[in-house]
This record gives C-alpha cells, structure tokens and sequence, in this order.
C-alpha cells in the first residue's frame, strides 16, 4: 500500500511542478487526464479559469465509436477530436500538460494524434 501512495504522490508533485510553469509563461495549455478506463482531454485559456475544447471518452458519441475505452485507439479518436474541435475555435498553437503521467502509451497516442491534426505544442 505504501508504494501506491508514493506512486500516488510522485505524481502529483510533477504535476504541480509543471502546472506551475505553465502558469508563470501564461500559455494555452492541452490538460490530459487518464484513468484506467477513460482519457480525458481539456484545452484551458491564458487566464486558468475557462475550458475552451473538452473531449473525452464518456461521451456518447465516441463511445459509440470504441469497443473499449482504455487503450490507445480512444486516446488517438480523443487526440483527433480535441485538435479539431480547438481548431474551429482558432486555437492553434497549446502547450502540453500531461498532468505528471508520463510520456508514454496513452498519454503520447493522444499527443501525436493531436499534432498529426494540426495542434502545435
């Protein structure tokens, strides 16, 4: 159990540490979240306090779209609707927040797919 809480609190400690970055450059930041079963993707504004693009995998229509939502197709699909969901709004150019997960399966499927659209970060 001590290992999951340390697992659990290194974590978080990134994910601080990289928020807090992002809130000194003041930047349009890509937020990803990722649980066992869901990835969920938000692009927030400059300011921190509005959501301007979400997408995730408990909506209907994606899950509609997927036979499971915890691998990395859905975060690819989630990757691809985020990117075009931002680019209607304008929004080109986010920086990455991948919330202290690492660079790695889901989190990186989703990154790539959102670049391959047209998102730059």
């Amino acid at each position: 159990m001590k290992v999951v809480k340390n697992r659990i609190f290194m974590r978080k400690k990134r994910s601080l540490k990289i928020r807090m970055k992002l809130k000194r450059l003041c930047v349009t930041r890509l937020v990803i979240h990722r649980t066992s079963r869901h990835i969920y993707a938000q692009i927030i504004s400059k300011d921190n306090f509005s959501v301007l693009a979400y997408a995730s995998t408990l909506e209907k229509n994606i899950q509609r779209k997927l036979n499971y939502t915890g691998n990395q197709e859905s975060s690819k699909l989630i990757g691809k609707i985020i990117a075009q969901r931002a680019l209607k709004k304008g929004i080109k150019r986010v920086s990455f927040d991948r919330s202290g997960f690492k660079y790695h399966g889901r989190i990186q499927s989703l990154a790539n797919s959102a670049r391959k659209c047209g998102l730059q970060f």
